[in-house]
């Protein structure tokens, strides 16, 4: 065989295994466990940490105030040294609306070590503890809760023990609205998945671990015994780094995509993804510059070859090359369409993957460079140079 050929059926071969021996991946029906509702419903302090967010609160805000949740429930909003009145918006939305008490307070900035994002939710999380509640909620800023999440949230999360889930995560449906969002935004969550299948990250026998950090409950205990969040201070990605924190403090938890929870943020421009995305693309591959080696030619063979030996293939009359890139095209194609429908986008976006790949690509070598020129992870006007994501032990 041609070394065309050769690469293709090794696509291929790679795309067989994917789609059987990585926990199932593109299946979308990881949803919100259904549980009958507790005798005595746990109090709960929801968390928001929010910089400058003046912009997504009132729409994002509100939705939480009017939680329909039968039991003890507060609001913990930490304005994380905003600029542009996002406190007092937050006091003004409460006034207006009613509902769940709010609290909001100030930490001042970080202390050397810390994220700005889990600086905050530390303030937080100590604010919510003098109270003792059951339940912590920690939900970001643009997240929109349908009335009844709280309610569905809790008692899916079931009760402590064996029997119960220590964290309970639901994946933001995110917004899909601009040409961009609609190409690069399902890819997104689908990659993701792809990192952390959700059924390995739901099976009590999985060292896999995740969780969506625009909507996380969290068990009070669990979060002590983990250390939550002191023990992931400097992480980046900070959602996946609790989620391996609370599996190894021995809790159960369960990551799944929303049905009622949504991100507000828009992301309409390709430059505003590419910054969402190259911000903490090279943590994911722990700053390792052998991983992101690796990653190269394996995005390469695995996206990227199917359709240019498919072409190749046909141009040049080798039927093993064009059989094999095809095949693989087509079973790329179908891992995705169930995320397409999740979003509710055309079907006709499954063949794009590959281009949507080579994006991603770019962005995680430009998430490389930036770290090497001391840049780091930046968000909301501040930059972590040398980021550090929770360790493997």
């Amino acid at each position: 065989m041609s070394a065309v050929a050769w690469i293709a059926v090794g696509s291929l071969i790679a795309w067989v295994w994917l789609l059987l021996g990585q926990g199932f991946y593109w299946r979308t029906d990881q949803r919100l466990p259904r549980r009958s509702d507790p005798a005595r419903w746990p109090s709960v302090a929801v968390v928001v940490p929010a910089r400058d967010e003046a912009a997504m609160l009132p729409v994002s805000l509100p939705s939480l105030l009017v939680q329909d949740y039968p039991g003890d429930a507060r609001i913990i909003l930490v304005d994380d040294c905003s600029s542009d009145g996002t406190g007092q918006l937050a006091r003004d939305l409460a006034t207006r609306y009613g509902g769940l008490p709010l609290t909001v307070v100030t930490p001042g900035e970080p202390e050397r070590g810390w994220t700005g994002k889990l600086w905050a939710l530390r303030h937080g999380i100590a604010v919510a503890r003098r109270d003792k509640p059951d339940f912590l909620l920690l939900t970001d800023a643009d997240i929109a809760h349908e009335p009844d999440s709280l309610r569905d949230l809790v008692a899916a999360a079931g009760p402590g023990g064996p029997d119960g889930f220590d964290l309970v995560s639901q994946m933001a449906r995110l917004r899909v609205e601009s040409v961009w969002e609609r190409l690069v935004v399902p890819a997104f969550v689908y990659f993701f998945g792809q990192l952390y299948p959700f059924r390995r990250v739901n099976s009590a026998r999985s060292r896999t671990a995740a969780a969506a950090g625009g909507c996380v409950l969290l068990r009070t205990e669990a979060a002590e015994r983990a250390r939550i969040p002191e023990s992931i201070r400097q992480a980046v990605i900070d959602d996946v780094s609790l989620a391996r924190e609370v599996r190894r403090g021995g809790g159960r938890i369960w990551l799944g995509l929303a049905e009622r929870v949504d991100s507000v943020r828009p992301y309409p421009r390709l430059a505003d993804l590419w910054r969402m995305v190259a911000r903490s693309a090279y943590a994911q591959l722990r700053h390792s510059p052998l991983l992101l080696a690796g990653t190269v030619p394996g995005l390469l063979l695995v996206y990227v070859a199917p359709p240019a030996t498919l072409v190749a293939g046909l141009a040049t009359g080798d039927a093993v090359a064009a059989w094999a890139g095809g095949a693989a095209w087509a079973v790329m194609t179908a891992t995705y369409l169930p995320m397409l429908a999740y979003y509710r986008q055309s079907l006709w976006l499954g063949p794009l993957l590959p281009l949507t790949a080579v994006l991603y690509l770019l962005m995680t070598v430009d998430s490389a460079v930036q770290h090497y020129r001391g840049r780091g992870a930046a968000w909301k006007g501040r930059t972590y140079a040398r980021p550090e994501a929770a360790p493997d032990r």
